[in-house]
């Protein structure tokens, strides 16, 4: 079994792990189990980087004027990543 990302191979899981991981998930659930832990986790981890943004973030927007903040979470980053002094990581 392999994890792709954008055509790249991220992890490979090979028979024998996979034998070792039905040791505990029945093998005919295996493969979406795999699929919920993974999504899991970067739903997680978005969360938890959103979450970061808005602590870091709201009151930057009010005190710059920003009246009407979005309540979607898309909305909202949008919103943050237009504002001149928005310094991220890097470009996605």
């Amino acid at each position: 079994m392999k994890i792709w990302v954008d055509g790249e191979v991220l992890f490979e899981i090979t028979d024998v792990q996979k034998k070792v991981l039905a040791h505990l998930i029945p093998e005919d659930e295996l493969e979406e189990d795999i699929k919920r832990r993974l999504k899991y986790i970067i739903t997680h981890k978005y969360k938890a980087c959103l979450k970061k943004l808005k602590e870091d973030w709201d009151d930057k927007l009010e005190k710059s004027g920003v009246e009407m903040i979005p309540t979607n979470r898309e909305k909202y980053a949008e919103l943050v990543f237009k504002q001149p002094g928005y310094k991220g990581r890097g470009k996605v």
